[in-house]
């Protein structure tokens, strides 16, 4: 039988840890108020109540892109097991530790991780995409839906009608703006609102995956990850295998 192992390590680092919480209540917040968006006919949501949704929904994807740009640098000069060297490594060996790592789930000791186990890399991979083109998207959509930065003085310029300031300009209200550029650009926005709408669907699906993991490894394992992600240190009840040397 394996020996315990009693040592703790410092894991994550405190920007990983903000991070985690800061990008975990945003998506909530984003999802939950997106559902109401995409629903606002069923759920009888007025025009001007659409608008300040929008404008909260986009506040808040403004907290997530940051957010998100701060974890992309910290991923190089962040700490070891906050690095993409680590959190993205699929390298040699990779689908041969995923195997090892799938097959000790139906065993009675699963193998043990400080960092994120070989599956947990491919979900934060998969999640970082989906964040990234959320974020990229909800960016284009705040200038076309509200004339948000940072499109949405150049969107505004191009909708508003001739000797109209397009600063004068008010989201929802077509009374200022040319019928012909506000086509236009309702044409320029639909791929973006496309993939956005798509992407939320897929996204949801991954954060209750990601969730419904946690549970499974936290039952499992008795690894404590969710407070370990408050506190940043792991005390593995064996070596684990990507213990530094």
């Amino acid at each position: 039988m394996a020996q315990p192992e009693t040592k703790t390590y410092r894991v994550w680092d405190r920007s990983v840890r903000v991070f985690h919480w800061v990008n975990f209540s945003a998506v909530l917040l984003l999802l939950t108020i997106g559902l109401i968006i995409y629903n606002n006919k069923a759920l009888g949501i007025s025009a001007e109540a659409k608008v300040f949704l929008k404008t909260f929904h986009v506040w808040v994807g403004y907290v997530l892109a940051l957010n998100l740009a701060w974890r992309y640098l910290w991923g190089f000069v962040g700490s070891r097991y906050g690095r993409w060297a680590t959190v993205l490594s699929f390298g040699r060996g990779y689908f041969s530790e995923l195997g090892a790592y799938l097959r000790s789930l139906v065993s009675a000791e699963p193998r043990r991780y400080l960092g994120h186990n070989p599956l947990g890399r491919l979900m934060v991979l998969v999640l970082f995409v989906l964040l990234t083109v959320q974020a990229a998207t909800g960016l284009v959509l705040a200038g076309t839906d509200i004339y948000y930065p940072p499109l949405g003085g150049w969107i505004a310029g191009w909708v508003a009608a001739t000797g109209v300031d397009p600063a004068t300009l008010v989201p929802g209200d077509k009374a200022l703006v040319d019928p012909a550029a506000w086509e236009a650009m309702r044409g320029f926005r639909k791929p973006y609102i496309t993939l956005h709408k798509w992407v939320f669907f897929v996204l949801s699906g991954a954060a209750l995956l990601h969730v419904l993991a946690v549970v499974v490894l936290e039952i499992r394992s008795r690894s404590g990850l969710v407070s370990v992600m408050i506190h940043g240190y792991k005390t593995p009840d064996r070596k684990p295998e990507d213990r530094p040397e």
